[in-house]
């Protein structure tokens, strides 16, 4: 499996991929970028099988992200993770095409939710 962590903290980055482990995805190959941009350039580069996105980002915020990567079909599925829990920020990301959301601070255990939700809506 193929990850992308898109976020402009390096710390933040770290922080998922460390849940992620502890999650019990240990094989997966991670990718990383650190906004909108960059993630379209991986994406570019080659598939991936699951994108985790951040929505405040310079350059191209997780949001545009989102409905970029949307626009070249299906793609992968796309879990948010962010400080912007308001309703109306979720429903946005939703609506352009994000299959999960995550509100920072979060546990392993809640991100490991989100995810089995996820990839099991999708399989």
């Amino acid at each position: 499996m193929r990850i992308l962590i898109v976020d402009d903290s390096s710390t933040m980055r770290k922080i998922v991929l460390r849940t992620l482990r502890q999650a019990g995805y240990e094989s997966a190959e991670v990718l990383e970028a650190g906004d909108g941009v960059a993630g379209l350039s991986v994406l570019d580069a080659g598939t991936v099988d699951l994108i985790f996105s951040d929505v405040n980002m310079p350059n191209m915020n997780g949001l545009d992200f989102v409905s970029a990567v949307r626009k070249r079909g299906p793609g992968p599925p796309i879990v948010m993770v962010t400080t912007e829990g308001g309703q109306d920020a979720i429903a946005d990301a939703l609506q352009r095409g994000a299959n999960g959301y995550v509100v920072k601070p979060f546990t392993p255990d809640k991100l490991g939710e989100v995810l089995a939700s996820v990839l099991k809506g999708v399989t």
